[in-house]
């Protein structure tokens, strides 16, 4: 793929787990969460449920003004002319349509504010879920999900809606141009157009969240990688987000069939929700593992190949010391403080068999003397090793500050300044 996100690099958020890499796929990983996790997989879809209610109440609120604003005016369906006929009637049903549009709609985009926390949490809880293998808390729904992830995704979400609102608008006014007898082809291509506008402005606003839940970023850079990302990967993008919105093509469906119908609310009550994001946060993780890890690891390689002997050096040397300051916390030891000739099994002193001789035992003595001169002469050689001069300095440092300073057999105050650095 021949393009960049490099500010996507090493900005990950999933600073609380460490992700565990997929044994059967990304696609098995994510089916292996979903029959494994069933349980937490509902009950994170019936937290984002209520912080959905506001929103399905708006939208129930709406067919029910619609509904009692029907019985008032004596017209038929779609058409306008009731019997016995009123004159001025054309255009009543959809004029209700556009009024009940364009108030509760509106709130509709309100209430996006609230149904964005439930997002927020599940879509960071099932993507924690998912690169863990099942990984789960409530505290962390709100606490790593919805206060690190909001930002990032009430702005896609009140994006979309508002696309939507424009959307439903422009179709009511198509509605009632015709009922009215006005000129259809204007109305019809604004409203074709928006629809075209606002499922481009799903997509894009999908990207949005993915990348605004899995990374740490500015809205500005946000804006930018998630459209990269959006016209980089097209087919793939258009094919997954089809397959993420299957509890809404059933539920569709289901319009024409009862039985259908009731099978969609089920499922959208119990997991419906939690499927859309797991598929959709699964497929995005895909694209990311794809695009910014090899990046990372080729930047990692080429700085290494770049390094010059006397970096190597350093870094070996910095590591050395890292080492000795992780080790003074177990407390000091000889074994570790100074250096220890390596001695290979065939340099060992040979014990002493069942029956020996003096001169036997003068081998013995000899061969302990001279590995005891190999051991001296190693540890000068190699005292002044970072390793070992970091250590002992660290522990020198330390017990000197626990030694009385002289004045009045006060010791002097210990503390990490003066015991650790």
């Amino acid at each position: 793929m021949a393009f960049k996100v490099d500010s996507l690099e090493g900005n990950e958020n999933a600073a609380e787990y460490t992700r565990k890499a997929p044994a059967g796929g990304r696609w098995g990983q994510t089916w292996d969460a979903f029959k494994g996790n069933f349980g937490k997989i509902v009950f994170i879809n019936i937290i984002m449920l209520v912080f959905f209610a506001p929103a399905v109440a708006i939208i129930v609120l709406r067919s029910m003004y619609i509904s009692g604003m029907g019985m008032q005016y004596p017209f038929n369906s779609n058409t306008g002319i009731g019997y016995p006929a009123y004159p001025g009637s054309e255009g009543l049903t959809e004029s209700i349509y556009l009024s009940a549009d364009l108030l509760f709609y509106s709130l509709l985009i309100v209430a996006g504010f609230i149904a964005s926390i439930g997002i927020a949490g599940g879509a960071y809880s099932l993507k924690k879920l998912m690169n863990t293998g099942g990984e789960f808390s409530f505290k962390s729904f709100f606490r790593n999900g919805v206060k690190s992830c909001y930002f990032n995704a009430v702005f896609p979400v009140t994006l979309f809606l508002v696309f939507f609102f424009m959307t439903a608008l422009v179709g009511d006014w198509k509605d009632l141009a015709i009922a009215t007898g006005s000129a259809k082809g204007g109305p019809i291509t604004a409203y074709v157009f928006a629809i075209i506008a606002t499922v481009l402005v799903g997509i894009y606003s999908g990207w949005l969240l993915a990348v605004g839940v899995s990374y740490k970023l500015k809205i500005t850079t946000l804006i930018k990688n998630s459209f990269v990302l959006m016209i980089g990967t097209p087919i793939q993008t258009i094919f997954f987000a089809g397959l993420a919105l299957m509890p809404v093509w059933l539920y569709l469906i289901g319009l024409s069939a009862m039985i259908v119908q009731l099978i969609s609310y089920i499922i959208l009550v119990l997991f419906g929700l939690s499927f859309m994001l797991l598929v959709w946060m699964s497929y995005t993780q895909g694209v990311f593992d794809a695009i910014v890890t090899p990046n990372i690891k080729a930047a990692e390689e080429a700085a290494k190949a770049k390094r010059t002997p006397q970096q190597v050096a350093v870094d070996k040397a910095e590591e050395e010391k890292q080492l000795a300051r992780e080790l003074v916390a177990a407390g000091k030891s000889e074994l570790i403080g100074k250096p220890i000739l390596p001695i290979a099994e065939e340099a060992a002193v040979a014990p002493l068999g069942m029956t020996y001789t003096r001169a036997d035992v003068s081998r013995v003595s000899d061969d302990k003397k001279k590995l005891a001169g190999e051991i001296s002469a190693y540890e000068q050689e190699h005292k002044n090793d970072p390793v070992y001069a970091e250590y002992n300095k660290l522990f020198a440092e330390r017990e000197k500050a626990l030694q009385s300073d002289g004045k009045k057999g006060k010791k002097k105050k210990v503390s990490s300044e003066n015991l650790l650095r």
